[in-house]
């Protein structure tokens, strides 16, 4: 269960975040604590978590709801964007013309000399892919992290080329995806889910986290999200 910090500062003014922090807003606490009554009853065995504040923070709710505590691996970290962090987008596009220009069309470039997203994949994929095998069957792992941070665990675990990772529509603040792990590799089982209305505890019900036979249709079309910065 790859589930995203909560709004912060930077997000709603469009900042490019990378690895340096920005405080959770306080507009978006909201959506966090719901989301963590509809996770806490999957129920987690583990929650682990980007050693990011506004990642630390948002976990803070879910540990409160099942009484978990989060495991911090500087693995999950959101993608080091170099000298592009803290930067708007017209300051970026003004300071950084060519790598900007690169990255729009898709291109895996080190933005402001920070990491490629295929090396963001091979650190927080890596750890991942080892926890889960490492699990017992059964057993759900909540990951807290990053917009960035999860289109590349999607696209590394489900074998999918760099140039095909745009597809995946970015993580909402708040929102999670769900990853099986198969006897034929990872399924992606849903893709930015959330909860937007208060939570009855007496009828909520868990994400479906079930293998789907192949018939079985899709649980419905992903909402349209704000990018990942």
């Amino acid at each position: 269960m790859l589930w995203r910090h909560g709004r912060t500062r930077w997000n709603a003014d469009g900042r490019f975040q990378g690895q340096l922090d920005s405080p959770l807003e306080a507009a978006g606490l909201a959506d966090l604590e719901l989301a963590a009554q509809v996770l806490a009853q999957l129920p987690p065995a583990r929650i682990l978590t980007s050693t990011a504040g506004r990642a630390i923070g948002s976990a803070a709710y879910l540990e409160k709801e099942t009484g978990l505590a989060a495991e911090p691996r500087p693995e999950l970290q959101e993608i080091w964007v170099g000298a592009w962090q803290g930067l708007s987008h017209d300051e970026v596009r003004e300071r950084f013309p060519d790598e900007y220009a690169a990255w729009v069309r898709g291109e895996d470039i080190r933005r402001g000399g920070g990491e490629t997203y295929a090396e963001v994949a091979d650190r927080a994929a890596g750890l991942l892919t080892r926890e889960v095998e490492a699990a017992a069957p059964g057993e759900v792992i909540v990951v807290v992290c990053h917009g960035g941070t999860v289109r590349a665990v999607i696209g590394k675990l489900l074998d999918l080329p760099y140039d095909m990772w745009w597809r995946l529509a970015p993580l909402g603040n708040a929102r999670w995806s769900v990853l099986l792990h198969t006897d034929r590799g990872f399924r992606l089982a849903e893709h930015n889910a959330g909860v937007t209305e208060p939570v009855d505890r007496s009828r909520v019900a868990a994400p479906d986290v079930e293998p789907e036979s192949e018939a079985d249709s899709d649980t419905g079309a992903a909402r349209a999200a704000a990018a990942d910065i």
